[in-house]
């Protein structure tokens, strides 16, 4: 079976003609089922928590961030794209209901909007460090402000956070720290250690996201061939996703992703279904009883 689980609507509107291409282009690219994982900045629930969360002061950092929140965010509420999304599983799409939740530092905030709805599964993902939103292009002056053994440290320290909330099915785009080349000369095994213990702890998965191939500097899959051999070597379970924003890029390179962890022993992704997790043969059947995560 093949799948992709996080992309995005949040580009057009929740209305048939706009993601009917996201299904045309799953057929061609051979994707049995996709999932969406709308950004929590889409919805007007987690507006309070990003005006807590981020720099907004009248620094370039806080200037820039102020202007990033006034873009197509919080143009939704949950209802809303519940009741679209449960309309597409009526009519027969083969598509799951996710979300992609920032790393909220108020995550008991985050628990309180989240238990009221129905999800099939739920991504944690870190985009901020220190309250900066470290993979905006716009803003990459910022990382020659810090070391980037010190970002490194922090951004893990973020995937613990979000480990211990207890929130999360699946960590989105792991490492995807090196999207603008920043890559490090020291020693990441600890770090990559860390994470990986975490999500164990956890009980989660991780994101092999292809979006980090087709639309950063970068030009790799996440997570990169480090921890994607720490990943196994702790038996992390793994979903494919493209991280397709427009519908053209949905299930860009899920063939090449497959191929990639194939490299590393896996054979088995999740599919996801209310929570509840069942392990698939890549390309195959079912091969294994559900699991809670």
């Amino acid at each position: 079976m093949r799948i992709d689980y996080h992309m995005h609507f949040e580009n057009g509107s929740y209305n048939l003609e706009w993601v009917k291409g996201f299904f045309r282009h799953a057929r061609q690219r051979n994707i049995d089922e996709i999932g969406i994982a709308e950004h929590s900045h889409g919805f007007i629930e987690f507006k309070e928590l990003y005006n807590e969360e981020l720099i907004l002061d009248d620094s370039p950092i806080g200037t820039y961030q102020q202007q990033w929140l006034l873009k197509n965010k919080f143009r939704y509420s949950l209802k809303d794209y519940m009741d679209f999304m449960n309309s597409l599983k009526k009519q027969g799409y083969p598509v799951k209901t996710g979300i992609e939740v920032c790393n909220f530092k108020n995550q008991q905030r985050v628990a309180e909007i989240l238990k009221e709805y129905n999800f099939d599964y739920i991504i944690g993902s870190v985009h901020f460090i220190n309250s900066w939103g470290f993979d905006f292009s716009d803003l990459k002056f910022v990382w020659d402000e810090h070391s980037l053994r010190d970002i490194y440290d922090w951004y893990t320290a973020e995937i613990e956070g979000l480990c211990r909330a207890g929130l999360y099915d699946v960590l989105g785009h792991p490492f995807n720290l090196r999207l603008f080349k920043h890559i490090p000369t020291f020693d990441v095994q600890p770090f990559l250690n860390r994470v990986a213990i975490a999500l164990s702890e956890a009980g989660m998965g991780i994101d092999v996201n292809t979006g980090t191939l087709y639309r950063y500097p970068i030009n790799e899959i996440s997570p990169y061939p480090a921890f994607m051999k720490t990943a196994k070597d702790y038996n992390i379970p793994i979903i494919f996703s493209s991280d397709a924003h427009r519908p053209e890029d949905c299930g860009r390179y899920i063939d090449l992703a497959e191929e990639y962890v194939k490299e590393y022993g896996y054979n088995e992704v999740l599919i996801f279904t209310e929570r509840k997790a069942v392990a698939h043969r890549i390309g195959g059947k079912v091969i294994s009883k559900a699991i809670c995560l």
